[in-house]
C-alpha cells in the first residue's frame, strides 16, 4: 500500500490513538474518525478531506497531493442568501449523523435555517484510489428566491493558491486578473479545473447534475482568499446585469452576486460532485522546447490565449476583464489560437459558439454582425440586437464576414468533424456570397460600404483610419477565407461552389498585386502594398500597414520573392532603427484626415503604436524567408511577458511602455505563430501537417502535441522532422502529413491533402517510416519494425503517373514489377520477417 508521508504524519499528529480503518485492504484509500473532536479524515493517496461535524457540515481541510489548499474553520460548506437572510452548514440547528461504511461516509440530518424556512442536506462521500465523490442531497421546507446559491462554496487558502481554473468549454479564469477585493467572474460550465504551474498541482471539479443548469462564480475576498461557489438549479440562471441576455459576467470591486435571483423549489433535488487530482506538467505539458523559455511560452499559451472566451457562446480576442467586454467578430485568429492551446475543450466550445453566432450573428442579407460586448455603449444607433451583437460606432467593418469563414474552416481543420462544418455551410456561403456580391466592378476586388476617407468611418480591424472603397485589408482576408473554403465546399460536394470561390480568389490575387497605376494594391516607389483605394482613384495608406503586407505574403497573395524580401527588409530595417521589441500597426504615418484626428501626430493608437494580435501573420512573413527574425519577434515577445505579464491592450511606439487595460488574447499570437510557422504544427481534417521552419538554435525540440485523441511525439532537429504516436512513426527531410488509425499509417507527402502512401495488416508491435525519396519516377523509404511478429503488410501507394510500369525493390532486390492504375496507385503486399527493410520504387 502507498500513502502519501505528508498526509500520513498530518493523520498521525491529529489523531495519534485511533487507526485507520481496513489499512491493509485498503489500497491507498485512508479513513479515520475522531468521535471526540467530531472530524473524520479521508481521502487517497493524493487527496484528503478533513470533514467536521460539531454541530456544523464543512470541510476544514482539503490537501492536494501534500499541500493544503483550504484549511480554515469555514472551508468548504453550503449557503444560501436571500434579500433578508443567510443560510449555511456552519451553522446547524442539531447534530448531524455520520455513518462510515467501507469507502463511503455519509453525514445525514445536515438542517439549518430558521422557523420559516430550513434546508436539510445528507453528504454522501464516495473515494477512490482516483477521486472523491460528493454528493448532496437537499430537501427544502418551501420554495424561495436565492439571491446567491453557493452549494457548495470553496474557501481556498489565498487568490494564488493556483493560478487559474479552466471551464469545461476552454475557457479561463485567471486568478491574475482578480486584482481588486470583491472582483467577481460567473461562468456557466459544469466542471472547473484548477491548476498550479510552479507545484504542478491540479484539482478538477466536476458536477453531474442532470437536466439542471450549472453555474459557477470566482470571487476575491474582502480577506484576499478565492471563494469558488457551485449554483444548481432547475429553472433558468441569469445574469444580474443586462438580465436576460447573460452578458455581464465579470464585476469589478463589489459586494453584488453575478446571477439575478435564482428560483429554488420546495422539496427534494440532489447534485454530484467528483473531485480528481491531476498532475499539471502531465496534462498540459508542452514537451522539451530547446533554445527558448518553455515556461514562458506554456505560460502565454495557458493563459492569455484563453482569456477572449468570455463565455460558452462567447468567444473573442477581448477579454471578460474589459470593462465593456466586446467580441470582435472581425478577427480571423480565434480558431487558429486553439492549434497552440492544444486543448479539446477549447475547439469543442468553439464550435459551441460559432453555432451560436450562425444562429444569432449573421443578418438575413448574409452580413455579419461586427462585435458583441457586455452593452451597447460602442454600438451606432440602433445599430444592434437583443443578444449584443452590433455595429460599432467607428463604421462597417467588413472583414467580419470573411473572418468568420475562416474561424469555421480553421476550427473544422483541427477537428475533422465534417457533420459539424455541413451545419454551416450554409452560413458560410451567406456571408461570403453577401460580401463577394460587393464586387461591383467585377475586377475581383470587393468595395467596402464607403467610397471616400473623407466620410470619416472605418472599415476594417483598424477600425478609426478610414479606410473605404476598395480595401487591402479586408481583401488580402476576404482572399484567405476563399482559399479555405473553396476546398471545404468541394469536400461537401458541391464542386460547382467550390469552383466558383476558387477563380474569384484566384481574381481578387490577380488584381491585388497589380500596380497602384493599373488600379491594383502594388505601390513600387514606396516598396509595399497600400491599405486602399477611393473610388475616386486616389490611394491611401502607403505607408507600409504591416497587417496588410503581412497578410499578404503569409496567405500566399504575395508569391513573387523579390516583393517579399524587399517588404520584410524594408520593416526589418526600421525596426533595428527604432529598436523596437515587436512590429507597430504601420511603419510611417498616415498622412492627416486618413484617420480620426486624435490619431496624429504619429505615432499614436493605431497610427503607429504596437499590437501584438498580428503577431502570428508576422512569424508566418519571416519563417519561409528568415525564420531567425521571425524567433527574434517570438522571443523579444516573450521578454516582455516576463516583465508585465502582456496584460494590457497595445504598447506605445516611443516608450514600448504597456497601455490600455483592455487585455487583449490576441497578444499570445506571436506565440501562436511559433507552433504554426516555426515549428511548423499544422493540423488538417484529414492528417496532421508538419511544416518546420526551424533554426540550428531550436534543434533538438520535442513537443508533446494533442491530435484527435493522441499525444503525437514531434522531433524537431534541423531538415529532420518526425512525428509518433507511441506505434507508428514516420521522419522525413521535408514537410508532410502524418495519420494513423490501430492497423494502418498515412504518409501524406508534401502538402497533398491525399495519401501518398497508405500500409495497412500491422497487427502489433511499432512501425517507423524514414523518407528518403518521394516522387513520380522515384521512390525510396526504410521501414523498421519493433517488438512485432511477422506479418503481411500492404501497401498503397499513390499519385504515381497513371497506366505506367513500376519496379518494386526490397533491399535492392526485385519484389514484382507492377503498372499503375488509371489514378496512378500502386498496390502490393510484403511478407515481412525482418525488423530493417528499404523499400524502392522506380518508374521503368
Amino acid at each position: 500500500m502507498v500513502i502519501n508521508k505528508c498526509l500520513l504524519n498530518l493523520l498521525l499528529n491529529i489523531f495519534p490513538l485511533i487507526g485507520f480503518i481496513n489499512l491493509s485492504q485498503a489500497q491507498s484509500i485512508i479513513i479515520q474518525n475522531n468521535y471526540e473532536e467530531k472530524q473524520v479524515v479521508f481521502g487517497n493517496e493524493k487527496m484528503s478531506i478533513t470533514l467536521d461535524y460539531n454541530k456544523r457540515a464543512n470541510i476544514s481541510l482539503l490537501n492536494i497531493n501534500g499541500q493544503n489548499v483550504i484549511e480554515a474553520d469555514a472551508g468548504i460548506y453550503s449557503q444560501i442568501k436571500t434579500k433578508n437572510s443567510k443560510y449555511s452548514s456552519l451553522h446547524l440547528l442539531e447534530d448531524p449523523v455520520l455513518k462510515i461504511d467501507k469507502n463511503m461516509i455519509t453525514l445525514s440530518g445536515i438542517k439549518y435555517g430558521d422557523k420559516e424556512f430550513t434546508i436539510n442536506e445528507s453528504w454522501i462521500f464516495t473515494f477512490t484510489e482516483g477521486h472523491i465523490k460528493f454528493d448532496i442531497e437537499r430537501n427544502l421546507s418551501k420554495s424561495i428566491d436565492a439571491e446567491q446559491i453557493a452549494i457548495p462554496v470553496f474557501m481556498f487558502n489565498d487568490m494564488h493558491i493556483w493560478d487559474a481554473a479552466y471551464q469545461d468549454y476552454g475557457g479561463i479564469a485567471w486568478f491574475y486578473l482578480f486584482n481588486k477585493k470583491l472582483d467577481t467572474y460567473g461562468v456557466f460550465s459544469h466542471s472547473s479545473r484548477f491548476w498550479n504551474s510552479k507545484t504542478g498541482n491540479g484539482l478538477l471539479v466536476e458536477i453531474a447534475a442532470i437536466d439542471k443548469q450549472v453555474a459557477m462564480q470566482y470571487s476575491r475576498t474582502t480577506d484576499n482568499k478565492l471563494a469558488y461557489s457551485i449554483a444548481v438549479s432547475s429553472d433558468i440562471i441569469q445574469a444580474r446585469f443586462d438580465s436576460g441576455t447573460q452578458r455581464r459576467l465579470f464585476l469589478r470591486d463589489t459586494i453584488m452576486n453575478v446571477w439575478a435571483p435564482i428560483h429554488m423549489s420546495a422539496g427534494k433535488s440532489s447534485q454530484s460532485i467528483l473531485l480528481s487530482y491531476f498532475d499539471f506538467k502531465e496534462k498540459f505539458g508542452r514537451g522539451n522546447l530547446v533554445g527558448i523559455n518553455e515556461e514562458q511560452v506554456s505560460a502565454v499559451l495557458n493563459t492569455i490565449a484563453r482569456i477572449g472566451v468570455i463565455a460558452k457562446e462567447h468567444f473573442g480576442g477581448n477579454s471578460w476583464h474589459t470593462p465593456y467586454g466586446p467580441i470582435c467578430l472581425h478577427e480571423q485568429y480565434i480558431a487558429q489560437m486553439g492549434l497552440a492551446i492544444n486543448d479539446t475543450n477549447y475547439l469543442k466550445g468553439y464550435q459551441q459558439c460559432l453555432d451560436f453566432y450562425r444562429d444569432n450573428a449573421i443578418k438575413p442579407d448574409g452580413r455579419v454582425w461586427a462585435r458583441w460586448a457586455y452593452t451597447n455603449e460602442d454600438a451606432m444607433p440602433n445599430g444592434y440586437t437583443d443578444k449584443g451583437f452590433y455595429e460599432a460606432q467607428w463604421g462597417y467593418l467588413m472583414d467580419a464576414n470573411p473572418d468568420y469563414v475562416t474561424n469555421v474552416a480553421e476550427l473544422y481543420d483541427q477537428t475533422g468533424d465534417l457533420n459539424w462544418v455541413k451545419t454551416q455551410q450554409s452560413a458560410c456561403e451567406k456571408a461570403l456570397d453577401w460580401i463577394l456580391h460587393r464586387d461591383s466592378n467585377g475586377n475581383g476586388l470587393v468595395e467596402m460600404l464607403t467610397d471616400s476617407h473623407t466620410q470619416k468611418k472605418g472599415s476594417d480591424w483598424i477600425d478609426i483610419i478610414w479606410a473605404s472603397y476598395e480595401n487591402a485589408f479586408v481583401n488580402a482576408k476576404l482572399y484567405h477565407a476563399l482559399d479555405l473554403w473553396a476546398a471545404i465546399e468541394k469536400q461537401l460536394g458541391n464542386k460547382v461552389k467550390g469552383d466558383y470561390y476558387y477563380l474569384f480568389a484566384e481574381k481578387l490575387k490577380t488584381s491585388f498585386n497589380k500596380s497602384i497605376n493599373d488600379a491594383g494594391f502594388w505601390d513600387d516607389e514606396k516598396g509595399c502594398y497600400i491599405h486602399w483605394r477611393d473610388k475616386d482613384g486616389s490611394v491611401h495608406g502607403n505607408n507600409m500597414v504591416t497587417p496588410v503586407n503581412f497578410m499578404a505574403i503569409a496567405y500566399g497573395i504575395c508569391d513573387d520573392t523579390v516583393r517579399t524580401k524587399l517588404i520584410l527588409d524594408a520593416i526589418e530595417v526600421q525596426m533595428q532603427k527604432e529598436q523596437a521589441f515587436f512590429w507597430p500597426l504601420c511603419i510611417y504615418s498616415y498622412a492627416v484626415g486618413e484617420g480620426n484626428d486624435w490619431q496624429f501626430p504619429f505615432p499614436n493608437y493605431e497610427n503607429g503604436d504596437i499590437f501584438l494580435s498580428w503577431g502570428s501573420v508576422g512569424v508566418k512573413a519571416y519563417a519561409t524567408y528568415k525564420p531567425e527574425l521571425a524567433l527574434k519577434y517570438v522571443k523579444n515577445v516573450l521578454a516582455q511577458y516576463a516583465k508585465d505579464g502582456l496584460a494590457f491592450q497595445r504598447y506605445g511606439r516611443v516608450k514600448q511602455d504597456g497601455l490600455g487595460d483592455d487585455i487583449l488574447s490576441g497578444n499570445s499570437l506571436s506565440v501562436v505563430g511559433l507552433y504554426q510557422a516555426i515549428y511548423g504544427i499544422n493540423p488538417k481534417y484529414n492528417r496532421f501537417y508538419l511544416d518546420p521552419h526551424i533554426t540550428k538554435e531550436l534543434a533538438g525540440t520535442v513537443l508533446s502535441y494533442n491530435y484527435r485523441h493522441k499525444k503525437l511525439k514531434i522531433d524537431l532537429e534541423v531538415n529532420k522532422y518526425s512525428v509518433s504516436d507511441g506505434q507508428f512513426k514516420i521522419s522525413s527531410n521535408t514537410d508532410f502529413g502524418f495519420y494513423s488509425t490501430d492497423t494502418s499509417l498515412y504518409y501524406f507527402n508534401g502538402y497533398t491533402n491525399n495519401a501518398s502512401l497508405k500500409l495497412t495488416g500491422v497487427k502489433d508491435g511499432k512501425l517507423e517510416l524514414v523518407i528518403k525519396k518521394w516522387g513520380k519516377e522515384y521512390i525510396s523509404f526504410t521501414q523498421y519494425s519493433k517488438d512485432s511478429k511477422s506479418q503481411n503488410l500492404r501497401y498503397q501507394i499513390n499519385e504515381l503517373k497513371p497506366n505506367t510500369y513500376y519496379s518494386i525493390q526490397i533491399n535492392n532486390k526485385r519484389l514484382k514489377r507492377l503498372k499503375s492504375d488509371r489514378d496512378g496507385s500502386l498496390i502490393f503486399n510484403n511478407f515481412s520477417q525482418r525488423n530493417l527493410i528499404a523499400i524502392s520504387v522506380l518508374r521503368d
